[in-house]
């Protein structure tokens, strides 16, 4: 999410109301004068001017007459509120309250679960949780809808209240009621709410010359963290970028990302109703660090905005091969417009288009290799002798070999995905396989 201190103020509801009925008749006037060419534009703002005079007059009667005594203010809030609902689902009214839980939330450290949510068909739906927090831990899966935040159904309920409710005291409990594809019964999950801080890049090694990079969210700094990772190991046959599970987050670091892999293009353009919201960002050469080495692409249902530009990007490139399941579909751009001190909008503004011209939006990006989660079963081998079999094999170079073998997986345990590891992640020993055959036909 972007945020901007909008010259333009909003000014009372009320107050606008009346200049619009003022110049009702001024402008209805001039529309007599008018051509025909302007008929449609006149209308159009007549159509407006109704439309204010007809919440005006609700308004007026609710208040004169509805059995209970109503506040102005509560009432155009509520009004507010039902307004932005219907927009789409990530603009919403925030009054003082919910204002102050966004800038608690942007600040970076909060008691919460670490979990990321969407709506998706009017339903409140994980999009992801992040690796390491109390969501992630009680077991917690991208697509999940969550039905209940302890005793309270979030059917109607707004993202901005859901995420109000889940955060909290650290240590403080709470359950979550989900429905999960596949499952008959919602389950129940509890957990204990955390501070909340995520290592956002992390690598390893996959045997001795793949890198594998974790990208976990796109918070400060990630395309200088990829940058230095990439440094560090020069001369790699291959990189796998694992964006899985990725709820997006800053824009620039995006951008910054994918700038390390090309070096000229267009890497993702957002267009809106306003002419300087239409933006290009464009690759640079002299941010690129790596333009040759074969690169995969890991990602799911739960990559979002952020990581959906990045692997989208890469795509329409043909920098990379994208490995996994089509991403959540968020590309949207949203800025928060303070009004007055306290109370805030926050407002989709624009879309974001790939390389291609193609939307994320409610689409996502399709990968070029669409594999399901979960293990690869290996094989029961037959019976078979080899040299260790044999009663006069070497014992003493065969103990040194084991010897080797075990320090080795030791090691493996800290700084390297061993392939009993890879043979859990299917879409990783398939991002893996892949980066193999891209080497060789490089070579």
């Amino acid at each position: 999410m972007i945020q901007k201190n909008r010259k333009t103020i909003i000014f009372g509801f009320v107050s606008t109301v009346v200049a619009s009925l003022l110049m009702s008749t001024n402008l209805y006037a001039k529309s007599k004068e008018s051509s025909s060419n302007t008929s449609k534009s006149v209308e159009t703002e007549q159509s407006r001017i109704d439309a204010y005079r007809k919440l005006s007059q609700i308004m007026s009667i609710v208040e004169e007459q509805y059995v209970d005594d109503v506040n102005t203010s509560a009432l155009v809030n509520k009004a507010l509120k039902g307004m932005f609902s219907n927009l789409d689902a990530h603009s919403s009214f925030m009054n003082e309250k919910e204002f102050e839980e966004l800038n608690i939330q942007t600040s970076g450290e909060f008691g919460g679960l670490g979990i990321t949510v969407g709506m998706k068909d009017e339903a409140l739906t994980v999009i992801a949780p992040l690796e390491g927090t109390p969501a992630d831990r009680a077991g917690i899966k991208a697509g999940d809808i969550i039905v209940k935040i302890n005793s309270d159904s979030t059917i109607g309920m707004t993202i901005d209240k859901a995420v109000s409710l889940m955060r909290g005291k650290p240590k403080t409990p709470i359950s979550l009621t989900i429905v999960r594809k596949g499952e008959l019964k919602p389950l129940v999950l509890s957990m204990d709410r955390e501070i909340i801080k995520i290592e956002s890049v992390y690598t390893k090694m996959i045997g001795k010359d793949i890198l594998y990079v974790r990208v976990v969210s796109f918070d400060q700094k990630i395309a200088s963290e990829v940058k230095k990772a990439m440094d560090s190991h020069k001369g790699v046959k291959g990189i796998v970028l694992d964006l899985r599970n990725n709820p997006g987050g800053l824009l620039d670091q995006a951008v910054g990302l994918v700038d390390l892999f090309v070096d000229k293009g267009v890497i993702v353009s957002q267009k809106g109703k306003i002419k300087t919201e239409n933006i290009s960002y464009k690759a640079t050469a002299s941010s690129s660090d790596d333009l040759k080495t074969p690169l995969t692409i890991l990602v799911n249902d739960g990559s979002a905005s952020a990581s959906e530009i990045v692997s989208g990007a890469l795509q329409d490139f043909k920098r990379g091969v994208v490995i996994g399941t089509k991403t959540f579909g968020k590309g949207s751009v949203q800025v928060v417009m303070p009004i007055g001190n306290k109370e805030a909008l926050r407002l989709t503004i624009a879309r974001y288009y790939l390389p291609s011209g193609r939307t994320i939006q409610a689409v996502g990006v399709t990968p070029d290799v669409e594999v399901l989660a979960g293990e690869i079963k290996k094989g029961e081998e037959g019976l078979s002798i080899k040299e260790r079999d044999l009663q006069q094999h070497l014992q003493n170079e065969l103990a040194k070999v084991d010897d080797t073998e075990a320090k080795k997986s030791e090691k493996e345990d800290k700084n390297i995905i061993s392939d009993e590891k890879l043979y859990k992640d299917a879409q990783l020993k398939s991002a893996v396989d892949i980066i193999k055959a891209l080497s060789i036909t490089n070579r």
